[in-house]
């Protein structure tokens, strides 16, 4: 955990995944000199020990550590700020939560349905990126592709070392390689890391099997009305491989408090020159909340 500025109104930070870890440029949003920026590794990944570890970690642990957190931190309110599956676990939290929020920055929505998942891992990004995709199921014989996260699964959690870093590794590249509009080389180099890509294989996997441990396929969306009287601004790239626009769009639709910015020339990742300078606007916006 990182904190910085103990003065001024409070960002938390989620980060993806879930499994992804803090990374250093996550604190570029946040102008120290305004506010008080709180960043923390989720369980199981980055500074978070044991590392991987898949026991007591789902989405509510995750939401009371975020809960635990604000109280030990002496934090009344504060703003929720988190992409990709970060932006899953604000609003799990928020719904949970709604009198300690003052308001919300999204990014890459995404809310686990089976449709969102089914998009990304079965039958519907394979089509854009076909090479990728082929790499992608070479570890997992023909007769179990046609439930892809489950034999993932079943292999990260198995007991043959080799084949679970190897599948560890391909799980991650698919995931990179759809990242960004354009790949770079950084969204490959991190794939040497085999502890991150452990950590981010395993806990994503164990997550969307068991299909966040929500009550409802729809239950994010279905709660909505819990947190649509607070402020949310949401910035989605119109050309998101991995978590469509469309989720993004349904989330606004239900929201009328929030604001959808769709930046036309971005994928999904953060770091996208397009989204960043929207996430900076969008923080801009909360200076005089």
């Amino acid at each position: 955990m990182h904190i910085i500025n103990d003065r001024f109104d409070v960002f938390i930070y989620s980060h993806g995944g879930p499994g992804g870890g803090i990374q250093t440029l996550d604190r570029c949003y946040f102008d120290p000199n305004v506010f008080r920026i709180i960043l923390f590794d989720q369980r199981g990944c980055g500074k978070s020990t044991p590392e991987a570890e898949l026991k007591n970690n789902t989405t509510w642990d995750l939401v009371e550590d975020i809960e635990t957190l604000r109280k030990h931190l002496g934090v009344d309110k504060w703003l929720l700020f988190g992409g990709s599956w970060g932006s899953s676990l604000c609003l799990a939290y928020g719904q949970v939560y709604p009198d300690t929020v003052k308001g919300f920055i999204l990014r890459g929505i995404f809310t686990l349905r089976k449709q969102e998942l089914d998009w990304l891992y079965q039958d519907g990004a394979c089509y854009v990126f076909p090479d990728f995709y082929k790499d992608f199921i070479a570890p997992i014989p023909e007769n179990e592709r046609g439930e892809i996260l489950q034999a993932y699964y079943r292999r990260l959690t198995g007991d043959n070392e080799e084949e679970k870093h190897r599948c560890a590794k391909e799980y991650s590249r698919w995931e990179c390689r759809t990242s960004k509009l354009v790949p770079d080389k950084e969204s490959i180099d991190i794939l040497e890391n085999k502890v991150w890509t452990l950590q981010i294989s395993r806990i994503e996997c164990h997550y969307f099997v068991n299909k966040g441990w929500f009550k409802t396929p729809t239950y994010l969306l279905d709660n909505v009305d819990k947190i649509s009287h607070l402020p949310c601004c949401i910035v989605q790239g119109r050309y998101d491989m991995v978590c469509p626009t469309a989720t993004a769009w349904d989330l606004h639709k239900r929201w009328p408090n929030s604001e959808l910015c769709i930046v036309p020339d971005a994928g999904h990742s953060s770091r996208e020159p397009g989204i960043t300078t929207m996430l900076l606007k969008a923080v801009d916006k909360f200076k005089d909340l």
